[in-house]
């Protein structure tokens, strides 16, 4: 088996500055299963496809509370994902606890990405083959975030991480100018339609996927993070496929041709 000198450490650069470590990482974020977040001006939501390891296996859970405020969904190595969620909470209880007030998302995901980025600095150590995304609700408004492994993070009104997930980005692109105007209704439905995509003609029910919600509701009162029941996802995706079968109605011109006993014109 062919094995490079430069990937025993993650510390070792290679001749082109690549560090092998974090690009098989972020390889594992790619092979795991599809994730999709999308915000809007009121709302953040989380969308996890539940992709068993085996037909034997029941699927392992990608999408967990934080805190009241905020909540992550990942993709990749499952057990590195756990380990990165404690330390979120582990964060937001402390910051709590001393200030008595709830941790903002963007300094969250700050944590997280420096806590990430420590793993490549250190040659005992190797970075952490999970890619977060990380939905919340603070006094500026909800917030989606994207860690990476290497440490980067970003800031996003709609992206898609995992296997498949640019199928899931194209269409997130098509329609994202309408998203800080969606509904929390609308928001569930195309992060449904994104995860979809990535399904490769699976049929897409509320038993294979995951979705959660956090967000301020019209009144100004913060709703918690919390993960959408299953009757209410079938719910939505019904009404998504009933309105996918639904016969267009025929244009008006359409209707004046069709009505029309007059010979077409040679042109």
């Amino acid at each position: 088996m062919f094995r490079n000198q430069y990937d025993t450490d993650v510390t070792t650069f290679s001749p082109h500055g690549r560090i092998f470590q974090m690009e098989y990482a972020m390889e594992a974020v790619k092979q795991g299963a599809a994730t999709v977040g999308l915000c809007s001006c009121t709302h953040a939501v989380l969308v996890a496809s539940n992709k068993p390891a085996s037909e034997l296996s029941s699927f392992q859970r990608k999408v967990f509370r934080v805190a009241d405020h905020v909540g992550v969904a990942f993709s990749g190595l499952t057990a590195d994902g756990r380990v990165l969620t404690k330390f979120l909470r582990n964060e937001c209880i402390n910051h709590a606890f001393v200030y008595e007030a709830q941790l903002p998302v963007s300094r969250l995901a700050l944590r997280l990405a420096d806590k990430a980025q420590v793993c490549t600095q250190r040659s005992w150590k190797r970075p952490y083959g999970v890619g977060l995304l990380v939905a919340g609700l603070d006094e500026t408004g909800p917030h989606l975030y994207y860690n990476c492994p290497s440490g980067n993070y970003f800031e996003y009104q709609a992206f898609a991480i995992g296997s498949r997930s640019q199928a899931a980005k194209t269409f997130l692109e098509r329609k994202f100018e309408g998203f800080n105007k969606y509904t929390p209704e609308q928001l569930i439905k195309d992060a449904l339609s994104a995860i979809k995509e990535t399904l490769q003609g699976e049929k897409l029910t509320s038993s294979n996927c995951t979705v959660a919600i956090v967000g301020r509701i019209e009144d100004g009162t913060a709703e918690p993070f919390q993960v959408v029941d299953t009757k209410r996802i079938q719910a939505i995706i019904d009404s998504m496929e009933a309105a996918e079968e639904a016969p267009a109605e025929p244009s008006s011109m359409q209707e004046e041709d069709k009505g029309s006993d007059a010979a077409p014109m040679d042109i």
